[in-house]
């Protein structure tokens, strides 16, 4: 099952993403899990963020890959037969479409999409998670509008080709797509 969750910043996403990710795996008893971390961290807060994932996720035996460009090349570095945690498409576009050199990326969001289709053409039990970060009414820069776009863009590609679309608000579930095949993985998540 390919298991897509957007919503807001810190509304219990990848808490979610986990539990979901531990049932794939057990529903077809896979052998692994892989947490692919695609965040690239730029300050302190980025820091913290992802110790507190990590701690988040000890003693789930997640493997964890970095991959914070290229998505696509999950493919040679994991047991495709595996269930697979992708945390997340919104630090996956910042560091395809804003450059370490200071360059912008103007063809990101088409790269990501293609490696997207790869990975869930390939991968059948994937949970990827992205935040929505596009409906507000501010008016913003051409680069941070550009970057909203095209998140929207890649988010509607991944519920596209997923199976199960949900969205995490404070921590309540709403199922937008495939409620029927959620079942048993679905229930009883604390």
């Amino acid at each position: 099952m390919r298991v897509f969750i957007s919503g807001g910043c810190k509304n219990g996403k990848s808490f979610y993403a986990q539990h979901y990710t531990q049932r794939l795996a057990q529903a077809h008893h896979s052998q692994n899990m892989y947490y692919i971390a695609t965040m690239r961290p730029v300050d302190d807060e980025d820091e913290e963020r992802i110790l507190r994932h990590q701690r988040d996720r000890e003693g789930w035996n997640f493997t964890t890959v970095e991959q914070p460009v290229d998505i696509e090349r999950i493919l040679e570095k994991c047991d495709c037969r595996s269930a697979f945690l992708l945390d997340s498409l919104t630090a996956l576009l910042a560091n395809e479409m804003f450059l370490p050199n200071g360059g912008f990326n103007e063809y990101a969001t088409e790269k990501i999409m293609a490696g997207l289709r790869q990975i869930t053409d390939t991968i059948k039990n994937i949970v990827i998670v992205s935040d929505y970060l596009y409906s507000d009414a501010l008016l913003y820069d051409q680069l941070s509008d550009q970057y909203r776009k095209s998140l929207a863009a890649i988010d509607r590609a991944a519920a596209r080709d997923c199976d199960v679309v949900l969205e995490i608000v404070y921590t309540n579930i709403i199922i937008h797509k495939g409620q029927a095949l959620l079942g048993e993985l679905h229930e009883k998540i604390p």
